[in-house]
């Protein structure tokens, strides 16, 4: 089993920055492949961002390429998300995720541990 805790979350300003964080207990993460989803209000949970478990692959949502980037510290058990150019309709709650095969991609079947979510409101 997989822990997972999501962190930074909070409110900014359109333009603005924040920078998630995700610990991981109960195994390593170094084989597995992690995202970040994020859930807007009367929308579907969606992809964000994804790693693979080695690092060396990424994948972005076209929304937020450029802005966004995801990276992991395998030997801390971490996983971030750097937000940066933050508009309002990145409002939404931010999942961190993680799956067995160690891809970069999945739809949210695809992913067996989740975390609870953190809260991130960007105002116009």
């Amino acid at each position: 089993q997989v822990q997972l805790v999501e962190s930074g979350g909070g409110l900014v300003q359109a333009g603005g920055s924040l920078r998630l964080s995700c610990a991981a207990s109960g195994r390593t993460l170094k084989t597995l492949g992690m995202a970040w989803f994020r859930r807007a209000p009367g929308k579907e949970r969606e992809f964000v961002a994804g790693i693979r478990w080695s690092g060396g692959g990424t994948s972005y949502a076209s929304s937020v390429r450029g802005r966004f980037t995801i990276s992991r510290d395998n030997a801390r058990n971490t996983l971030t998300l750097q937000m940066s150019s933050l508009k309002p309709e990145d409002t939404a709650v931010y999942y961190c995720a993680a799956e067995l095969r160690g891809l970069e991609y999945g739809t949210p079947n695809d992913y067996d541990y989740w975390g609870q979510g953190t809260q991130v409101t960007v105002s116009s």
